[in-house]
């Protein structure tokens, strides 16, 4: 453990210190992110939030973060094995700057990169991941679908058939992250022999695979979402990745990425009320500032609150899963739980700012908007309630 440090390196939201539980080393790694995040990636994000592009200079600016591939032992630059807890807070801290970027760093190195690392051979690793650590292929992770979100396991409609060597994938998917960008996506699909889900890694240029940007999004509008046509795809058996055979095997994955969904959600939260409190010291009303108000108190008061149960939650999660006892219901319960406050803590902040709160100007209405995007992808709420109650009680109330 560490000491508390600095003030002016303490995040005004870190009440009850939680950043002191990392070791000195790992705190250093944090503190590097968040001036990165500031000073480098924060002034791109307004504009490109506006646009709704993702500027191929904040790609660039990534590649030299050395973030990407970190706590994934002997790939890339060979970077070293690094804590959940400091996994889960360098999202936070991402989050907490941009909801929208710390998504594209997650569906890079983490959906994509970790499907690789977790599910493919030794060969496959060493053919994608070294290029995937530099940044210089971009990943993307392809299993929701048009017609199938929380019920893919079961009614997956994207179908692989082998023919030799080959495999053709034909069907469609929905809401793919980086996929307009991406050079390698891994693509699940139901094998029509044994009716299990399989996953493919599709580069781009691929004849048949075809990306589309998804227009006219409200939340997380620097994600590059795609529409995915796949129509008679060609997918070599070496692209097959050899580790992921049924969908229990891409349910361990979404396990370990669902926590992470928690961790950008207080990060999310912490964003809103940074800029909630410090508004509320600048603005006067009644010629006083409106910090001095006992409302505004109170919201800010309740804000803190919910930030500071969510961030022990996690800092708990994390243990789990360092310990080895990581179970479904424990991310379940994480991410049900800390989008649901993030959704209320986002209204309490963006109540404070008035009127300037529908403005980008302000920074705010960016995080109320994503939070609502936060709070539905990597498993809704519904099925959240449904993995931790079946838990609890014994029972299963799925349909």
């Amino acid at each position: 453990m560490t000491t508390v440090g600095p003030l002016e390196d303490q995040l005004t939201a870190d009440f009850y210190h939680y950043e002191s539980l990392l070791p000195d080393e790992e705190r250093k790694i944090l503190l590097k992110a968040r001036a990165f995040m500031r000073d480098e990636i924060r002034p791109l994000v307004n504009d490109a939030w506006a646009k709704a592009e993702l500027p191929p200079e904040l790609i660039e600016k990534f590649r030299g973060s050395g973030l990407i591939a970190l706590g994934y032992e002997g790939y890339g630059e060979h970077k070293p094995a690094v804590s959940h807890l400091l996994g889960g807070m360098l999202g936070m801290e991402m989050a907490r700057t941009d909801a929208s970027v710390c998504t594209f760093f997650g569906v890079h190195n983490g959906l994509g990169f970790y499907s690789l690392y977790a599910g493919g051979s030794e060969e496959q690793r060493e053919r994608f991941l070294p290029a995937m650590a530099g940044l210089d292929k971009i990943g993307a992770f392809a299993l929701t679908e048009p017609e199938g979100g929380s019920d893919v396991a079961g009614g997956m409609r994207t179908t692989a058939r082998r023919e030799g060597d080959t495999w053709v994938l034909d069907g469609a998917k929905k809401w793919i992250g980086n996929a307009t960008l991406a050079d390698l996506v891994v693509v699940f699909a139901r094998d029509i022999e044994d009716d299990q889900v399989k996953a493919f890694v599709v580069e781009r240029g691929t004849p048949g695979f075809r990306p589309e940007k998804i227009e006219g999004k409200i939340a997380l509008r620097i994600v590059q979402n795609a529409q995915i046509t796949l129509s008679g795809v060609r997918v070599p058996e070496a692209n097959r990745l050899q580790r992921i055979n049924d969908f229990r095997d891409v349910a361990e994955i979404l396990r370990q990425t669902r926590g992470g969904v928690a961790w950008m959600a207080l990060g999310v939260m912490i964003g809103a009320y940074e800029l909630a409190l410090e508004y509320a010291k600048e603005r006067h009303a009644f010629g006083r500032p409106i910090a001095g108000f006992q409302l505004v108190q109170d919201h800010l008061v309740k804000c803190l609150g919910d930030i500071t149960a969510s961030w022990g939650m996690l800092v708990q999660l994390a243990r789990l899963q360092d310990s080895g006892i990581f179970r479904d219901q424990d991310s379940a319960l994480a991410k049900a739980f800390v989008t649901s406050r993030m959704r209320e803590v986002v209204a309490r902040c963006r109540e404070i700012f008035g009127g300037n709160g529908i403005l980008l100007d302000h920074d705010i209405a960016r995080f109320f908007a994503d939070a609502e995007a936060l709070y539905s992808y990597e498993g809704t709420q519904e099925m959240q309630t449904l993995i931790v109650g079946k838990a609890i009680t014994g029972h299963s109330a799925f349909v």
